[in-house]
């Protein structure tokens, strides 16, 4: 079976599209198209349903890639690295959600570079949870850091690290809040305050006022902000109660910059999991890293 054929199924089956892969590959949609058919009259079975937006692959087309994919990511390290290990400067692409990524991640991963042979070149790409995976699953990224957990066998994770979710506000707003009604009433003391957040949608505090004060929040955001560390800077000045990751607003706590008003027994917590291409972890550079931020993430907890 020819391995070019190989390589273009494995792509439109990451990318979920001709054009998606066509773009990936270098080829024209018409060239991949053509591809795909010859691999699929040589197998004498469909391995994608031709849809609206994109191609769904067969149960036949995912058996196919599950088995293939492993092999031909070894190949293309094979190709891309040379037979010298000692030779080469590895580039490691990496996604994972901005603020996480640049507080805990790449701090990590930045000690594995250095100008020796055997370091990584780090290139680096922000997204959401699904936006990540999305690319790790289309071949773009290496590693991907999530909080969701990818479906299916084409991607594999592994529990990365708990994030602490801690309730904050500057000292003047929190002087207004009467923390015996919040111990004896939940939420329902905070109803008049304003709140800063990432999303219209309050993902942050929704999650807390679930998880500790089993309901929704009452008010809208009054700061949007789709940055946590400009969230933190918000609730700093004074804008809002705003919800954060712990290491993210520790050294805020620490000097008085806000504090925390409510500390639940049980605080809300947040997994992330740090995904692969199955198979790719027979990749050196590829399973270094990985293995380097499960280690560092063993500090975050």
């Amino acid at each position: 079976m020819d391995l070019a054929l190989l390589r273009t199924f494995v792509t439109v089956h990451r990318a979920g599209s001709f054009t998606r892969a066509a773009a990936l590959l270098g080829l024209s949609q018409p060239a991949v198209t053509s591809q795909i058919r010859t691999l699929e009259r040589q197998l004498g079975r469909p391995l994608f349903l031709r849809q609206a937006r994109g191609v769904t692959p067969t149960t036949i087309g995912d058996e196919l890639a599950h088995k293939a994919a492993p092999h031909l990511d070894a190949l293309v390290e094979i190709t891309g690295s040379g037979l010298d290990d000692e030779s080469s400067l590895r580039s490691l692409h990496l996604a994972g959600p901005p603020e996480f990524t640049a507080e805990r991640a790449l701090p990590a991963l930045t000690e594995l570079t250095g100008d020796d042979g055997r370091q990584l070149a780090l290139r680096v790409s922000f997204g959401t949870a699904e936006e990540v995976l999305e690319g790790l699953a289309a071949g773009h990224t290496d590693l991907a850091i999530s909080t969701a957990r990818p479906r299916g066998a084409l991607l594999t994770a592994t529990p990365l690290c708990d994030e602490e979710h801690v309730l904050i506000a500057a000292p003047q707003w929190a002087e207004r809040i009467d923390t015996g009604r919040l111990r004896r009433k939940g939420a329902s003391a905070l109803e008049n305050l304003p709140v800063v957040e990432v999303h219209e949608s309050l993902p942050l505090v929704s999650h807390y006022w679930a998880s500790v004060f089993d309901t929704r929040p009452a008010a809208s955001g009054t700061v949007i902000v789709p940055d946590l560390r400009a969230v933190l800077a918000c609730a700093v000045a004074g804008a809002g109660l705003a919800v954060l990751p712990r290491y993210l607003c520790a050294a805020a706590l620490e000097r008085g910059d806000v504090v925390a008003p409510h500390e639940p027994a049980v605080p809300p917590l947040r997994t992330y999991v740090l995904a692969v291409r199955t198979g790719t972890l027979a990749m050196p550079h590829v399973a270094r890293a990985h293995e380097w931020l499960l280690g560092a993430a063993a500090e975050w907890c």
